[in-house]
């Protein structure tokens, strides 16, 4: 079977992957509910480091860039996306806004790596800047059409998960700087390095008595949101993906995350009564289209090219 054919298998697996992961970000709402962001960022990589690394081999990763990938990619990412979705950003335009990581990872490759930014990058780049700016605009009072909305936006959610972005934007390059390597050992051992980073946080943010307070009433939903947390959305989900990132070409796998952020609102807007004001959904498409051009546009630029010199 030829490496460049998605078939029926890559595309349950796919989807399987998508699913999860754009459920994550109602998961997270609703365990924000009893534990605060930092405290569970330290469960949730808890659960993922034991008793995984008791069974999995250390990844053949040199520490400096084993702690450098999980301070970005785990501690950076989800203590600005937990802390942002705890002061008010919405599920759903979280999981969007978290796509911006896609446009920094491409600004990053090219400092970092020298990678050459494609017209497709750039412009896809600036259509989605217009549309964070309209969606980050809905955090301004004197904006219309934003009062008592159930997806309000909070300047600071916002920014906090640009943050966000930008730290998971950091760990992919350092990821390719790692290279081809056991994903499973990777996250799990590196789940390792953010948890007393995240303890403490939790301590000094959060006080301890916040935290005994959360441990010891701890409810069935929010046990349910760290187990999620940690084996579906992390060791099942980074699993599958790296299985298909191994198995197809990049440029195959990489749009399907593009499925996430839709994953993400519908289901914010089933399950927590997330709608979508008219200036909201109008950055939300501004957004996606953006990266659409930033995944399809070059290829599309070369069709073209291609019929007219015929």
């Amino acid at each position: 079977m030829s490496k460049n054919v998605l078939t029926t298998r890559h595309l349950l697996t796919a989807l399987i992957v998508v699913f999860l992961w754009g459920m994550n970000f109602v998961v997270i709402k609703i365990g924000l509910k009893g534990i605060p962001p930092f405290l569970m960022g330290a469960l949730r990589f808890m659960l993922v480091a034991f008793p995984a690394i008791l069974f999995l081999p250390r990844p053949k990763v040199s520490f400096k860039l084993l702690a450098a990938y999980a301070l970005t990619i785990s501690l950076g990412q989800f203590a600005f996306l937990f802390s942002a979705m705890a002061v008010g950003m919405p599920a759903g335009l979280a999981s969007l806004v978290l796509q911006a990581q896609a446009f920094f990872t491409v600004g990053l490759s090219a400092i970092v790596f020298g990678d050459k930014l494609r017209a497709s990058n750039l412009i896809g780049m600036l259509v989605a800047s217009a549309g964070l700016v309209l969606l980050g605009s809905a955090s301004i009072p004197s904006m219309p059409g934003i009062a008592n909305s159930a997806s309000q936006v909070s300047l600071l959610g916002f920014a906090l998960t640009i943050c966000a972005a930008l730290s998971w934007a950091s760990g992919n390059v350092i990821n390719k700087k790692i290279g081809p390597t056991a994903v499973l050992s990777l996250v799990s051992w590196s789940a390792l390095i953010p948890i007393i980073p995240f303890l403490l946080l939790s301590l000094v943010f959060e006080g301890g008595d916040v935290i005994v307070h959360s441990l010891s009433n701890m409810s069935l939903p929010s046990a349910l949101t760290i187990v999620y947390l940690a084996v579906a959305a992390t060791l099942i989900g980074y699993t599958l993906w790296g299985r298909l990132l191994s198995s197809l070409p990049t440029h195959m796998v990489a749009p399907l995350t593009l499925m996430v952020p839709v994953i993400g609102l519908t289901a914010a807007w089933v399950l927590l009564g997330e709608a979508l004001r008219p200036l909201q959904i109008i950055g939300a498409l501004i957004v996606m289209c953006g990266l659409l051009i930033n995944v399809f546009g070059a290829r599309l630029l070369e069709r073209a090219r291609t019929l007219f010199t015929r």
